[in-house]
């Protein structure tokens, strides 16, 4: 590729390993505040419950990407070799760790857990009280997530005998619309009534963070940049030609957007907080996808490694946290310590290394065996129709 030719859709990217390990670094950094930390954690990671938005527009260009190539190659959709690339790729390692969540309660961040229905049914982010189910809380984005997986392709099928294009230009500003709204409704039916009680930061996590209505900034910004590399190729190749100005770009516009989420749970944080983040990381996935920018072109070994085991990493930091705490603090280590904050990270790095290792990379092997057996049985079909 040379460094005028925009990526394929499904491409291993640098660029996007950047921003993989840039967002699970930012979860990780958020999150440990929850636990015993160094003080200067509680300033350096405020700003880390972004990392799930960067996740979202990363998610949504990159599965976007895929099915609109799908369609203009074939004019239609398989949901049978897709759904099986999605379940392949997140149910076995999520059920392992939910397993551990039920099965071995010593490995439990807090006392309480949803109901189990809730996380096979990936539910959990609706209604979810912190106060009464805050365990495996971060599973809400997972919940996002696979039902953003579920819908997407059904609605580019509902639309697929039309003009895609059209419909995405219509379709998302609408979307976007439909998340100010619903924040709004959001904040004055259930967040403002409660303000100067204590249940307001419990009701604004419920009812403003973790509904899905609420959070399809980052997926939309997603499937936004998708569109507009497939649909207006020569607008993108222009627009890539300046990665490194649009890098900069979205780093001032996050800038911006940590200015605004001083106070997340604030009225401008919630209602135009997620768009504006959403926007500033929709630059940088811009950026990583450009050919020429710094990003696109400079390849880490690190990033590579982080962005692998990002999705393991994710499923069991906090457990892992926790035991390593309460294993080391018994032995001398202090809980707020740089040096407990290090054997944490490091217990992380491990623990999702072996998830990937014993269960990811197995399934994946399962999941590319079977596509690839699908496809030997239909090349026949098709000959004969031909």
């Amino acid at each position: 590729m040379t460094t005028n030719e925009l990526p394929a859709p499904g491409a291993r990217l640098p660029g996007l390993d950047h921003l993989r390990a840039l967002a699970i670094g930012q979860v990780l950094l958020f999150h440990y505040r929850i636990f015993a930390h160094p003080e200067w954690l509680t300033t350096v990671g405020q700003f880390g419950w972004t990392g799930v938005d960067l996740f979202f527009v990363l998610s949504g260009y990159l599965i976007a990407a895929q099915l609109f190539q799908k369609l203009a190659r074939r004019g239609r959709l398989s949901l049978a070799t897709y759904f099986i690339k999605r379940t392949f790729r997140i149910l076995p390692a999520y059920f392992v760790v939910v397993a551990l969540y039920f099965g071995v309660p010593a490995f439990r961040e807090r006392e309480a857990l949803p109901p189990l229905w809730k996380f096979l049914t990936f539910t959990q982010n609706f209604g979810l009280d912190l106060q009464l189910g805050g365990t495996f809380s971060h599973a809400w984005s997972l919940c996002v997530e696979e039902q953003f997986y579920l819908l997407l392709p059904l609605g580019l099928l509902a639309f697929a005998s039309g003009r895609p294009g059209k419909w995405a230009a219509a379709a998302l500003p609408a979307l976007v619309v439909v998340g100010f709204g619903a924040r709004l409704l959001s904040w004055y039916g259930a967040v403002a009534p409660q303000l100067g009680s204590e249940q307001a930061p419990l009701a604004w996590y419920k009812y403003v963070y973790y509904p899905t209505y609420n959070r399809l900034d980052g997926l939309v910004m997603g499937i936004a940049i998708a569109a507009l590399f497939h649909f207006r190729p020569q607008v993108a190749a222009r627009l890539a030609r300046h990665g490194n100005g649009l890098a900069l770009l979205g780093a001032v516009v996050l800038a911006g957007a940590f200015w605004v989420c001083r106070d997340p749970q604030a009225f401008t944080a919630s209602i135009f907080g997620f768009p504006l983040v959403a926007l500033g990381y929709g630059l940088l996935v811009v950026a990583a996808i450009s050919p020429g920018s710094v990003l696109h072109r400079h390849a880490s070994r690190v990033s590579a490694k982080v962005a692998a085991l990002s999705f393991a990493i994710y499923l069991t930091h906090k457990g892992i946290i926790h035991l390593t705490q309460e294993w080391f603090s018994a032995h001398g280590v202090g809980l707020e310590s740089n040096a407990m904050m290090l054997l944490c990270l490091g217990t992380v790095l491990a623990a999702g290394w072996l998830l990937n290792e014993a269960v990811e990379k197995p399934f994946l092997k399962l999941r590319k065996r079977l596509l690839a057996r699908r496809r030997t049985v239909a090349q026949p079909a098709l000959a004969g129709v031909e």
